[in-house]
């Protein structure tokens, strides 16, 4: 393995943790939180946190990942065989699919239903607190989850790559 793909598999794997604990965050204490204003603040505040979103550093993260996630899966893949492979690869398709896909079928589309209601209808509140809370948490611990379980297995690919290697010397 090259230095440039050893350095970006380590960046991949702090990378995928950071990812992981905003989500991680949002389904602990945020949502709940939000929750508890008492509907139109929660809301409120979810709208102005899902446009300002885009804005900062966290998202050239999440799609940046989402590019080296590619690169990681197609190396793991072709580039190595064995166990150490595998574990790569899988580490960035749950990327992929668990996370990014996720995001794009199921937290996306509930924030843009969320973005283009009435803030003081009542039926925004119910969707608020029936529909938009549970299921964009349960879709974001999803995320949470498939951002460790990306991490943990491109550190444990990584590692048992190098000590193939080193065994080999």
């Amino acid at each position: 393995m090259s230095t440039a793909f050893f350095f970006l598999f380590q960046f991949a794997i702090l990378a995928y943790a950071l990812v992981g604990g905003v989500f991680l965050a949002f389904s602990d204490f945020i949502m709940r939180s939000l929750t508890l204003t008492g509907g139109h603040g929660g809301i409120e505040a979810m709208q102005v946190i899902n446009r300002e979103v885009f804005r900062w550093v966290f998202m050239a993260l999440f799609l940046g990942m989402a590019a080296v996630s590619l690169i990681v899966a197609g190396y793991g893949a072709f580039g190595l065989s064995g166990p150490a492979g595998t574990l790569i690869m899988i580490a960035g398709l749950v990327y992929l699919i668990g996370c990014f896909g996720v995001t794009v079928f199921f937290n996306v589309p509930m924030n843009e239903a969320l973005a283009g209601m009435e803030m003081s209808s009542g039926n925004t509140r119910d969707f608020w607190l029936q529909t938009y809370v549970p299921r964009w948490t349960f879709w974001n611990s999803v995320r949470t989850v498939a951002c460790v379980v990306s991490a943990a297995l491109l550190l444990f690919g990584l590692l048992l790559m190098t000590q193939t290697q080193t065994q080999s010397f």
